[in-house]
């Protein structure tokens, strides 16, 4: 016993009894516990078992059981504390330590989802199992009392393991829990320490929404994935992802990555390659979602002209071989050959014959990611096609015919398709032979002899041989005569339509340029000299007067003003301009002879009518002589 001074003033005040236990049935020491509420630093205990007295400076002592004589029977325990100049006391109490077990608090490890059922799992304390109280509130109102929510259900044991399901939950909605335990097998058993408060996030019931973007490399692909976030619920602990994209390592090895963010980039090889994303977090873990990324299409696909099947290949080369099904480029027969495999003799043994398989040679070079080296088609072994082409059909007319057909499915080609044989007859007799392409789906045959009756044979080829015929007869359109009512009817349609527009035309014309009118000249009775004199003189008239009557003579009111018109003839004479004065004199003599002589045979009226109505010519013009009225 030793003593520890204390600052003087300070108050004692009692400790609770001590509560001394095993931590499971096979401890050989035991462990005892009380509480005191104090503010002074140094503070020094001594527990009692009986007579036998144990020092601590905490508020725990740890006695190995050989210190006590007698274990089966009841001690008289209690702690006595010293602070300073002052001591007190707990109470005592009577107990049995062998009876007594008090496990220590559990530590969860790990917890998951099954529909609304919480699975919790920690560290056994013994191997027998245990009685477990579970207590929950909500994350969302943490001052929610914890009496609410609480569970007392036996654990299942496992290897060192407690295991406890809790129902009835809701799997949407975030928890916060706390266990303790005690044991089944003790004849006291105590109820251990809460464990520490643990978050149970909500269950990650949904897959990741993952998007793909690819980019071609020299033999590689860059592949970036991005997806969403999982739910605020579900994350609330933090949430982590592991990618696992298969024949991406050196060479031809899974790869994963656990990564905490919403994006990855990788590289993988030109053959089909699945990355496969699952969402972590404390509760457990999404179901996975599978990103195929098929092998690389290639236009130009060749045929293998050298393989590795036969040859030693070093460590850092891989081989796939793809048996393919109709052009599928991610069929699910997969052998793959690495220089490590013990079994290589066997996996090559598993190539079958006539079965084509798309080739890829893998390779890593400086300790980089892998790329493909090679890409080809690939049989081991060929042989004729088994089938024709398929749905081989035909449609003719007078001259021609067209055919279509389909390929060969790759499961029955057993080869290289190299071209198609077609052969047309009549009657028997072979009219024409071609090869087509193997590329080609369609035909047309030209020149064909209407009404004649042909039968079309088609074939595939290999490099081995022809395979079976498709067939198919056709008989093509005989000619037509000639319809005469019908082009009767074309003739007097062409020629209706021809009158009427030729009409339609003449009266657009006549709008536009509206004819000419013809001068209205009316009938004179010639004049018959009474002397060849008249005949033979020559007469020019260079004016002409018309004189208006007397007022004692009677007029008509539209002939009472006269016009006078002067006009030069065009026709001249070669007579100097003396002459021209006397002819024209003489001329004016003449006119007016010639009036007298007729004045005397017509009336005064008849004679104002004509001279109204003469019309004088000059170079071909013609005057209309008008009179208005006054």
């Amino acid at each position: 016993m030793f003593l520890i001074t204390v600052s003087k003033g300070s108050a004692c005040e009692a400790p609770s009894s001590p509560e001394c236990f095993k931590r499971s049935a096979d401890h050989t020491f035991y462990t005892c516990e009380w509480s005191m509420k104090t503010t002074e630093r140094n503070v020094t205990f001594s527990i009692y078992f009986n007579k036998t007295k144990f020092d601590s400076l905490e508020k725990t002592c740890d006695i190995v059981e050989e210190l006590l004589t007698i274990n089966n029977r009841a001690y008289h325990v209690w702690v006595e504390a010293r602070a300073g100049n002052s001591s007190c006391t707990s109470n005592r109490s009577s107990v049995v330590l062998r009876n007594i077990v008090k496990y220590e608090a559990p530590q969860i490890i790990s917890m998951s989802w099954f529909k609304n059922d919480l699975n919790l799992t920690w560290i056994a304390a013994e191997m027998a199992p245990a009685l477990a109280e579970i207590r929950f509130r909500r994350n969302e109102h943490p001052t929610e009392s914890w009496g609410e929510l609480k569970r007392t259900t036996n654990t299942t044991s496992k290897p060192s393991m407690y295991h406890v399901i809790v129902g009835n939950l809701l799997k949407d909605s975030v928890y916060q829990v706390q266990i303790r335990h005690r044991s089944t097998q003790a004849l006291t058993p105590l109820w251990s320490d809460w464990s520490p408060v643990v978050t149970v996030p909500a269950a990650l019931d949904q897959k990741p929404e993952v998007t793909i973007m690819t980019r071609l490399l020299n033999g590689s692909r860059k592949v970036t994935l991005t997806w969403k976030p999982m739910p605020h619920a579900a994350a609330v602990t933090g949430v982590s992802y592991n990618l696992t994209d298969t024949m991406n390592g050196c060479p031809c090895k899974k790869k994963g990555h656990l990564i905490n963010t919403c994006e990855h980039t990788t590289t993988v090889l030109l053959s089909a390659v699945n990355i496969t994303v699952i969402a972590n977090n404390s509760a457990g873990r999404s179901p996975p979602v599978i990103i195929e990324v098929p092998a690389e299409p290639a236009a130009d696909l060749k045929i293998c002209d050298k393989t590795l099947l036969d040859e030693t290949f070093n460590k850092k080369t891989c081989l796939e071989l793809y048996e393919l099904q109709d052009g599928d480029s991610r069929p699910e027969k997969v052998i793959t050959l690495t220089a490590k495999m013990k079994e290589k003799k066997k996996m090559k043994m598993n190539i079958k014959d006539y079965v084509r398989y798309l080739y890829f040679e893998h390779r890593c070079e400086g300790g980089r990611n892998p790329r493909t080296v090679k890409m080809c088609l690939f049989y081991q072994k060929e042989g004729i096609p088994l089938r024709e082409p398929q749905d081989f059909i035909a449609s003719s007319d007078t001259h021609t015919a067209d055919l279509s057909w389909k390929g060969i499915p790759s499961v029955d080609l057993q080869g290289f398709l190299t071209h198609y044989i077609l052969k047309v007859s009549s009657q028997d007799e072979l009219k024409e032979c071609r090869n087509l392409s193997a590329s080609l789906l369609k035909h047309r045959l030209e020149n064909l002899t209407p009404g004649t009756k042909y039968n079309i044979s088609l074939a595939g080829v290999t490099r081995v041989g022809e395979g079976p015929e498709a067939t198919v007869t056709i008989i093509t359109f005989p000619e037509k005569p000639v319809n005469v009512w019908w082009s009767l009817g074309l003739l007097f349609l062409f020629f209706f339509l021809t009158i009427m527009c030729t009409c339609i035309l003449k009266r657009i014309q006549n709008k536009i340029f509206p004819p000419v009118p013809k001068p209205v000249i009316p009938d004179l009775i010639p004049y018959q000299p009474e002397s060849q004199e008249f005949l033979e003189g020559k007469e020019e008239v260079h004016k002409l007067t018309l004189h208006q009557h007397p007022e004692d003579k009677s007029i008509p009111e539209d002939a009472e003003e006269t016009t006078v018109l002067t006009g030069e003839w065009d026709e001249g004479t070669d007579e100097d301009v003396d002459g021209g004065v006397d002819s024209r004199m003489s001329g004016g003599t003449s006119d007016e002879a010639l009036r007298s002589s007729r004045e005397g045979e017509m009336t005064d009226l008849e004679q104002v009518d004509n001279e109204i109505a003469m019309l004088i010519y000059r170079n071909g013009l013609v005057f209309d002589v008008k009179t208005d009225s006054p």
